[in-house]
């Protein structure tokens, strides 16, 4: 049995309407219009992401690999999120030698990962070298009072700023951003007194 760390999403033990299974579900539906080739799905949890971009897109996605470093939550969902395009693996997101050991990948998808990691350059960096050039990453994270700010959350190193998370791809050939409030995803209105508790950055190399 998994323990409730109360953040993990696992959908087979939660209310069909609970919204934080709603907003991760919306999160990997906004993906669908990226997701291409061959796919890591970074933090991937309980596994239902991982085993729902292969099965909406299985004409354009070649395999999805998703890593956790929860090995107990990685065999949970080798068990109930088995597709035949579908690999789980036991890994640290933050791990130097990952780019050496998976290769490369047209998409990487990395959903409420940063808030949680204290060694930020080490992930941004696994991100870039992980991602084909001309690949797309997509990253959300909650919003908060910034950098090595307490925030809310006992499970969180911190909450960036939106301006802290703009900055952090720089490097990227175009970059994107977008908002979430419940289910609803979409590009920023513009106006001022508008605030999101989440963002998702879509990046091109």
């Amino acid at each position: 049995m998994l323990q409730d760390t109360g953040e993990r999403v696992i959908p087979d033990y939660m209310d069909s309407t609970n919204m934080l299974l709603l907003e991760h579900i919306a999160r990997y539906q906004f993906s669908l219009s990226y997701a291409k080739g061959r796919v890591l799905d970074l933090s991937c949890g309980a596994g239902y992401g991982s085993q729902f971009m292969a099965k909406r897109l299985k004409q354009n996605v070649d395999e999805v690999i998703g890593i956790d470093i929860d090995a107990d939550v990685i065999k949970y969902a080798k068990g109930r999120y088995h597709h035949p395009k579908v690999s789980f693996q036991v890994n640290d997101a933050k791990d130097p030698g990952l780019p050496e050991q998976l290769g490369q990948f047209d998409t990487i998808t990395s959903f409420e990962t940063l808030e949680h990691i204290a060694e930020e350059e080490s992930l941004l960096n696994n991100y870039y070298e992980l991602l084909r050039p001309g690949g797309t990453l997509l990253v959300s994270t909650p919003f908060g009072k910034g950098r090595g700010k307490e925030c809310g959350s006992p499970f969180h190193v911190h909450q960036l700023t939106p301006s802290e998370f703009h900055e952090l791809f720089s490097d990227y050939r175009q970059c994107s951003f977008f908002y979430q409030n419940g289910v609803l995803i979409e590009p920023h209105p513009g106006q001022e007194n508008v605030h999101y508790p989440l963002g998702i950055a879509v990046c091109k190399k």
